[in-house]
């Protein structure tokens, strides 16, 4: 039996969604999987599940827990970097040996543990893609990384080199903080929501001439994308490729990885 910890480091998850969750994973998880919710999951206080001491001693209690085998971050939003440096100086043994799962405002967190060298860390879906549409397979995905470490729940294109995957705007964000991993030799993987061609364009020009020596970069997909006014006139995929040639960063296609239920697990490192 796997037991996995669920927490909130940013965005709250409403009273009914265990009960939801639970019944998901039962066909393919029953009787294998035990899924321990932190109450902070369900506090509020404004934009956030709870304060940050409140959302930084949950992420702690569940990391540092010898009886817990992961760590799955709960849903997105934002609220993670305001809790790393609360949280890392904290983290014991049992928590170095954990495996942590999540994806965009969570990257600021995966980050900072993929410095600290701990060995399991990945971006991939968080519990509340169980509300998108498909989000049962997301889910799945999620939970056969976590309980069976399944390849077939990874991105299919990850090869021998190490890999790192994170949302454009948080690793944009990241670099300069005293929590952004050393990504030299690594592929790195990135994916957008919400955000214009103008700014997906901006944090591409920072991500390529800031972080040195990497050896790739794979475009997953950029959603909702605002209308620009005037046009762009560029997509994400071309202007990805323009700051790669201008910064000499190889461009090695698109990724399957997304704000959306389609979403593959990207372990940090090599695979």
């Amino acid at each position: 039996m796997k037991r996995i910890g669920i927490v909130a480091p940013a965005s709250r998850l409403i009273e009914a969604f265990p009960d939801r969750l639970r019944a998901a994973m039962e066909p393919r998880f029953g009787g294998r999987v035990e899924l321990i919710f932190h109450p902070q999951c369900f506090e509020d206080w404004g934009h956030f599940a709870g304060t940050d001491d409140s959302r930084a001693r949950a992420f702690v209690d569940i990391a540092n827990d010898p009886s817990l085998d992961a760590l799955w971050f709960g849903r997105g939003g934002y609220g993670s970097c305001r809790i790393v440096e609360a949280v890392m100086p904290k983290l014991n043994e049992a928590a170095r040996a954990k495996a942590y799962l999540g994806y965009s405002d969570a990257g600021s967190m995966l980050g900072a543990l993929y410095k600290a060298s701990f060995p399991h860390v990945a971006h991939g879906p968080v519990a509340a893609d169980l509300h998108r549409q498909g989000g049962q397979a997301a889910v799945e995905r999620a939970l056969a990384w976590l309980v069976d470490r399944d390849p077939a729940s990874l991105e299919p294109g990850l090869g021998a080199l190490p890999h790192a995957a994170f949302n454009l705007t948080i690793l944009s964000h990241l670099i300069g903080t005293p929590w952004m991993p050393d990504l030299t030799g690594h592929v790195l993987l990135i994916e957008e929501v919400s955000e214009h061609m103008y700014r997906i364009d901006r944090a591409l020009w920072h991500v390529v001439h800031a972080v040195k020596g990497l050896a790739g970069l794979r475009l997953g997909r950029c959603s909702d994308i605002p209308d620009n006014d005037p046009d762009f006139a560029q997509t994400e995929e071309e202007v990805a490729q323009h700051w790669c040639a201008v910064s000499g960063v190889p461009y090695l296609g698109r990724a399957d990885i997304g704000h959306d239920a389609d979403n593959k697990v990207v372990p940090f490192g090599v695979r």
